[in-house]
């Protein structure tokens, strides 16, 4: 099984991750890390880390950025097509550099969660 660690306080990230849910099936199982501290603990990330990329568990490794997205497209099968192409390593790179840019405004835009955790 193949575990997805999301943002469900993002509107994009739950957008996104929805409509994934619509096309998976029991191999995947979505969790919200918003105050979730069972994340941090299976995923030994702390809970800016968790907001910072999306992790994905699969065989027991912790996988992070635009890597899990793969991971994703690999195991939805409606989406396995966008895993065959962006596998390609210098696609692939191009994938990392427009999801690190947009993982770092949507972790800017939603930083107020971490002043949430501390109330």
């Amino acid at each position: 099984m193949v575990k997805v660690f999301f943002n469900n306080s993002c509107n994009i990230c739950r957008a996104e991750i929805n409509h994934y849910k619509k096309f998976s099936d029991n191999s995947v199982e979505w969790i919200d890390i918003t105050n979730n501290t069972e994340a941090q603990k299976v995923t030994s990330k702390s809970y800016k880390e968790l907001l910072r990329r999306m992790h994905v568990i699969q065989d027991g490794k912790v996988i992070d950025g635009a890597e899990s997205f793969l991971i994703i497209w690999k195991n939805v099968p409606k989406y396995n097509f966008l895993y065959k192409i962006f596998k390609n390593k210098p696609l692939f790179f191009l994938l990392n550099i427009f999801y690190e840019v947009a993982a770092y405004f949507l972790f800017m835009k939603n930083r107020h969660l971490l002043n949430d955790e501390k109330s």
